[in-house]
C-alpha cells in the first residue's frame, strides 16, 4: 500500500474502531463511526459501511454481540463509501433467512443517488484526486423509506428518532435514543475538524445552515455525543461546548465574509484579508485536518457570488493550452522562466513558483521545455503538500503531482 493510499484510509477511519457506549450500543468501524443500537427483538444500523471487508469486519463484530437481525438501516447521509455495504448486509440476513431490512434516509438522498449515477464517470475522477490508490464501489442501494424533518421508529422497547441536520449533505441525519441521552451526530459533526464546507470539489454546503443543525442538536441537550470520526464524548458540558461553538464560528465566518463582500473585494482579495480566531489552532475538533478556514470563505463568497474571478482576463477565456502556448511564444527563453522558479523553490516560496512556472506549465504543445516545468511543478506540488494541514489539499497536490509527472495536464488523460 503506497504512503497516499495509506493516508486515504486512515482520513475515513473513525477515532474509536468498536466500542460499546451503551447497553445495546455500539459502535462499529465503517467509514468513520457506524452505529448499532439494539430493541428489544432487532437492530437498527446507521450506516453499513463501505463493503468487502469493511462491512465483513463490522458484521463479524455485531455478531459477537447479539444475535437480532437487522431490521432497519439507516444512511447518515449519501456520500458514496458510507454504505456502500448495503446489500452485503442485506445477504447478511438473507443467509439467516431474516427478513430483508428496511433501508431508511433523507428524501435528498434520492436525488442524490440519481445524481451520482448520471454523473459516474465524473465521481470516479473525483474520487481519483481526493482519494489516491483507493478504489470506487459504487454500489448504490436506494432507501425503502425516506422522511423530511423527523421520524420516530416503531421499535419495541427503545425510542429511536431521525433528525434531519443538513450540513455537509442536504441529506445528512442524527440519530438520537431520548431515553439514553445520546445522540449520533454523523457527518454533522465530524469531531477531529473544522466543518469540511467548501472542500475543493464538492458542491456548496452552506455555512450558516450547518450552524443551524447544530443548534438543533445542542437543544436536545444530549449526555452522550458520538461524532463521525471522533471520540465518543460523555460530559454534557464538553459537549454543549463542543456544538454550541461550532456553531458560533460558522457564523462568525459568514459576518466576516459578507462585511468584505460589502465593501467590493474579490474572494482572493478576502482570503488575503481574512484573520482566524486562536480556536482553529488551538481546539483539536477545530483543526484544519479536513475542512479548512480558507474553503469556508470560498464556499461562503460562492453562496453570493457567481463564477466570475473578477479578472477581465477570465470572462471569455480562450482555451487554456492555448492560452499557454501564447504565453510559451511570448517569453524570452523559458529556461529562464524554470531557472527562476527553481530560485523561489530553492528560497522557500514554493507557491510563488509555481504561480511562475504555469507560464510554460500549463502550454498545450508538449516541448522539452514544458514537459521539464511540468516536472518542475509536478515537484512543486509534492513540497506543497507537506506544507498545508488539510488532507484534501495535500490528496489534491499529490494526485496532481502523478499528473503532471506523466506530462498531462488534464484529467481527460487517465492515470
Amino acid at each position: 500500500m503506497s504512503n497516499i493510499e495509506s493516508k486515504s484510509k486512515k482520513i475515513l477511519a473513525g477515532t474509536e474502531g468498536f466500542k460499546i457506549i451503551a447497553d445495546g450500543v455500539y459502535i462499529l468501524p465503517g467509514q468513520g463511526n457506524a452505529l448499532a443500537v439494539e430493541t428489544d427483538n432487532a437492530v437498527i444500523l446507521m450506516d453499513s459501511g463501505g463493503g468487502g471487508r469493511m462491512s465483513a469486519n463490522m458484521i463479524q463484530l455485531l455478531r459477537k454481540h447479539t444475535d437480532k437481525p437487522v431490521s432497519a438501516i439507516c444512511y447518515s447521509h449519501g456520500h458514496l463509501g458510507y454504505n456502500d455495504g448495503a446489500s452485503e448486509w442485506i445477504s447478511h440476513n438473507q443467509d439467516r433467512h431474516d427478513a430483508v431490512p428496511l433501508i431508511i434516509a433523507h428524501k435528498n438522498c434520492l436525488h442524490r443517488y440519481r445524481r451520482y449515477r448520471e454523473t459516474q464517470g465524473l465521481q470516479t475522477i473525483l474520487a481519483q484526486m481526493q482519494f489516491p490508490g483507493l478504489p470506487l464501489r459504487f454500489n448504490l442501494v436506494d432507501p425503502d423509506l425516506t422522511f423530511s424533518d423527523r421520524l420516530s421508529l416503531s421499535t419495541q422497547g427503545r425510542r429511536i428518532e431521525l433528525l434531519h441536520v443538513p450540513s455537509e449533505t442536504d441529506d445528512c441525519i442524527a440519530l438520537w435514543l431520548p431515553d439514553d441521552g445520546i445522540l449520533y451526530a454523523g457527518a454533522a459533526f465530524p469531531g477531529t475538524t473544522l466543518p469540511n464546507i467548501g472542500t475543493p470539489l464538492r458542491s456548496q454546503r452552506f455555512t450558516v445552515r450547518w450552524a443551524e443543525s447544530l443548534d438543533l442538536m445542542a437543544a436536545l441537550n444530549p449526555t452522550t455525543l458520538v461524532q463521525e470520526f471522533g471520540p465518543v464524548i460523555t460530559d454534557p458540558t464538553e459537549i454543549q461546548n463542543r456544538i454550541t461553538k461550532t456553531a458560533s464560528l460558522l457564523r462568525w465566518f459568514r459576518d466576516e465574509v459578507v462585511e468584505r463582500m460589502n465593501l467590493g473585494l474579490s474572494e482572493t482579495e478576502i482570503l488575503a484579508d481574512m484573520h482566524y480566531p486562536d480556536d482553529l489552532q488551538e481546539l483539536d475538533y477545530l483543526k484544519a485536518r479536513y475542512g479548512a478556514p480558507e474553503y469556508i470563505v470560498r464556499d461562503l463568497y460562492r453562496q453570493e457570488n457567481g463564477w466570475w474571478s473578477r479578472n477581465p482576463t477570465d470572462l471569455h477565456p480562450a482555451d487554456s493550452s492555448a492560452a499557454g502556448d501564447a504565453i510559451l511564444n511570448a517569453v524570452t527563453g523559458s529556461e529562464s522562466i524554470i531557472s527562476y522558479a527553481r530560485q523561489l523553490e530553492d528560497s522557500g516560496e514554493i507557491q510563488l513558483a509555481m504561480h511562475v512556472i504555469d507560464l510554460i506549465a500549463n502550454a498545450g504543445t508538449l516541448t522539452d521545455q514544458v514537459r521539464a516545468a511540468r516536472m518542475v511543478k509536478a515537484g512543486l506540488c509534492r513540497k506543497r503538500a507537506k506544507q498545508v494541514r488539510p488532507y484534501v489539499s495535500k490528496a489534491l497536490y499529490n494526485s496532481s503531482a502523478d499528473l503532471l509527472e506523466k506530462g498531462h495536464i488534464s484529467w481527460v488523460a487517465p492515470l
